[in-house]
């Protein structure tokens, strides 16, 4: 089931949350809508859900919300065949486990109502499948976090979605649980093939599960392409910034009219001459815990600062104290114009120093 959003517009009073944006997500994928807080995931999500209507346009085909190119724009949230899953779960404190999977066919009008025994089989299956068989006839608080938010999986799994729409869906659970529900969520979609859209401002969470990464920012679509792709070949300084650690480097030699940015873990720290392109820096301090150490330096020709990562034996190998002089080789930059510049102000460079390594 596809799913498409055009043109959609949302302001709540002098408030945008959604500056004309257009979303499409193909059947069968895993996407996540990603950006900080404010940047209108969360609207979009609610507006494919029809939880809230865009706001009406001179354009007519401006805000139409389609399911495999059926338009659902003005079909009410219960009617679009939409799973919901909420941060906070949102389950039913006094009825049990399985009465909290079963509710949506329960309540179903007596001739759509699957029968008592079709009911039980499904929540069983279900069961199952969120590896909490046997826990049916517990209450929401005798299980952990993890468990309910599984339960509420299994919930909105129950009715058989055509959508599976997911807010935040494991932003209330500490570190290490959220990590096991990934992966569990992941096996579990691979499983299903569900379309499913989740929101969340966890960079790591995105990277990690899906399939395609929207990265919103101020209302508006930033990017939109697979983790590895808006990872490595980001679109906008925005995005570079957003997406983890990143080395925010003046553009001396250009008089300002661009900046360079280089990950941590492109950075090769050499004692010996390097080559012209090298960058000449001092060792601040070496933070050795961990499978990668980091490197605090200060650039020569400036004494800004620069983080380096560096594999646990290479950093052996190198024996770095502070106050050492080293050179450094980056491999892999992106260059993006300075504030108040545009793309054509750029020098003409050969392409690989903006994307396989440069100096500075």
């Amino acid at each position: 089931m596809s799913i498409e959003v055009r043109h959609a517009w949302k302001r709540f009073g002098t408030f945008t949350a959604l500056a004309g944006v257009n979303l499409s997500v193909p059947s069968g994928r895993l996407t996540a809508l990603l950006g900080p807080s404010g940047s209108g995931k969360t609207t979009l999500l609610r507006i494919i859900a029809g939880l809230e209507s865009p706001d009406a346009t001179s354009d007519p085909d401006s805000g139409k919300v389609l399911f495999h190119g059926e338009d659902v724009s003005n079909v009410p949230a219960g009617r679009r065949g939409v799973g919901f899953v909420f941060q906070h779960y949102a389950l039913f404190r006094h009825l049990t486990v399985f009465e909290n999977i079963a509710f949506g066919l329960s309540v179903r009008p007596r001739r759509d109502r699957p029968t008592t025994r079709q009911i039980a089989d499904r929540v069983n299956e279900l069961l199952d499948l969120i590896q909490l068989s046997g826990l049916g006839g517990r209450y929401p608080d005798q299980l952990s976090g993890g468990q309910r938010q599984r339960v509420a999986l299994a919930r909105a799994l129950a009715v058989q979605p055509r959508v599976l729409l997911l807010d935040e869906p494991f932003g209330a659970l500490d570190a290490r649980v959220r990590k096991d529900l990934r992966r569990w969520l992941r096996t579990l979609h691979e499983r299903l093939h569900v379309t499913t859209v989740f929101v969340t401002h966890d960079q790591e969470e995105a990277l990690e599960l899906a399939d395609e990464v929207v990265v919103m920012n101020q209302a508006r679509v930033e990017q939109v392409g697979p983790p590895q792709e808006v990872y490595d070949r980001p679109a906008s300084p925005f995005v570079i910034e957003f997406l983890g650690n990143v080395n925010r480097l003046e553009r001396g030699r250009t008089a300002a009219k661009s900046v360079l940015y280089v990950r941590p873990h492109d950075i090769d720290i050499r004692r010996e001459f390097a080559g012209e392109h090298a960058v000449p820096a001092r060792v601040l301090h070496v933070f050795s815990a961990g499978n990668y150490g980091r490197v605090s330096l200060s650039r020569g020709d400036t004494g800004d600062t620069i983080e380096a990562e560096v594999p646990r034996q290479q950093l052996r190998e190198l024996n770095l104290r502070d106050g050492d002089r080293v050179n450094l080789v980056f491999r892999h930059v992106r260059l993006f114009p300075a504030e108040g510049f545009r793309e054509e102000d750029l020098p003409s460079e050969p392409s690989a120093s903006r994307d396989a390594g440069s100096g500075i």
